[in-house]
């Protein structure tokens, strides 16, 4: 039997201290004690997400967060503009169709960051766009998108700046209020270390006045109501309140650490997982890689199956292939949340094995060996 190592873009690790939370008995959700975990949760997520908006939570998937910020901001026959660069960013194409929106897709080449400028030209062409929705990182690509650049540029217009931060969020730097994102959409089950199940959408005074400029067709994720629950801290109906103990325990794990840490953190990981990938011959995927994730090209001659079953199999180890039109071409591996230097390590030395055992040229350690040189950094010289 071999023990499970999670090494997906989610779901990610959950920690013990996280897991036990969840093992206790439940209590009643409308009670004086649910009120001050959401006091305690709510003040958390603020820092995370580095915001002094309103933050809701949502018993949801992050897509209920996005489904959300669509339906509350744009009227139907309304107009968005979607920075649309990859299989997950383009659901924000698919919310607005679902909801009679017209969504004016800016699509990028898939593993190339948005061009700032293009979104610039297009709020130019579409001066009546409501909102323009954009994703910090990509999952399905492992890209990490120009959000602070963006979020200037919209400030600057009528429309609001929509953000999908469910892969991002507490894996990579992301300035809430100081980068101009209006709405803020977080899953749980992603670097927040917990499983899936709560989403959480923060929401600027913009946002605000565009939510109430009319009555949204949605019931479960009107925002309005939302907002109004929120202020006695609490929820509209009933959340999965035994996942917002556990959130507690993960908060106070992240806070603890501090968030620029836990940035630094993912950042030293992801350097060494791609510095460890291309020592091996292998192509990155992303022309600017996301942290929280690395997505790698399938060398030739081999599948994309084989690897992943290898590592499964052989080590335990889970990760993810492409979607869509990138299915059977890349490998994805997580390295957000729960983890650290010494789980790279481990699932570097796991992938050469793997690939040596399917007759890929391996130099046993040369991927493990370029990790550990991001890891132990700049070293002086030893006086002689």
């Amino acid at each position: 039997m071999r023990k499970p190592r999670l090494m997906t873009p989610g779901p990610a690790p959950v920690p013990e201290e996280v897991l036990l939370e969840l093992a206790r008995p439940v209590i009643h959700h409308r009670s004086a004690e649910a009120k001050v975990v959401m006091t305690e949760v709510t003040a958390g997520l603020k820092d995370v997400f580095r915001t002094k908006n309103d933050v809701m939570i949502l018993t949801a998937s992050g897509t209920g967060a996005m489904e959300a910020a669509v339906v509350n901001t744009v009227p139907p026959g309304g107009k968005a503009i979607v920075l649309n660069a990859g299989y997950f960013s383009n659901r924000w194409v698919s919310v607005c169709k679902a909801y009679g929106i017209n969504a004016v897709s800016l699509d990028t080449e898939w593993g190339h960051p948005v061009d700032p400028e293009q979104v610039a030209n297009a709020l130019k062409l579409h001066p009546d766009a409501a909102c323009v929705m954009g994703t910090l990182s990509e999952t399905s690509t492992g890209t990490g998108h120009p959000v602070e650049a963006i979020g200037k540029i919209v400030a600057g217009t009528d429309a609001v700046f929509a953000v999908d931060g469910i892969s991002g969020i507490g894996a990579m730097e992301c300035q809430t209020d100081a980068w101009g994102v209006d709405i803020l959409c977080v899953g749980s089950q992603k670097a927040l270390m917990l499983p899936p199940g709560l989403a959480f959408i923060s929401v600027s005074e913009k946002a605000w006045a565009k939510i109430d400029a009319f009555e949204s067709r949605s019931f479960y994720f009107n925002l309005k109501m939302a907002r109004k629950k929120a202020k006695e801290f609490d929820t509209p109906f009933t959340p999965a309140h035994t996942l917002i103990l556990a959130l507690r325990a993960s908060l106070r794990m992240i806070l603890a650490e501090g968030i620029e840490n836990v940035w630094e953190r993912h950042r030293r990981m992801s350097e060494g997982c791609q510095e460890g990938i291309k020592a091996l011959g292998l192509e990155l995927f992303s022309a600017r890689p996301a942290e929280g994730l690395t997505a790698f090209r399938v060398p030739a001659g081999l599948k994309d199956s084989d690897i992943r079953n290898g590592l499964v199999k052989k080590f335990g180890i889970t990760t993810v292939g492409g979607q869509d039109k990138l299915k059977g071409h890349i490998i994805r591996i997580g390295h957000m949340g729960y983890t650290d230097e010494l789980d790279v390590i481990s699932g570097l030395a796991a992938l050469e094995m793997v690939l040596s055992d399917l007759g890929f040229e391996v130099e046993p350690g040369q991927a493990v060996t370029a990790a550990q040189r991001v890891f132990i950094g700049p070293t002086s010289a030893v006086a002689r």
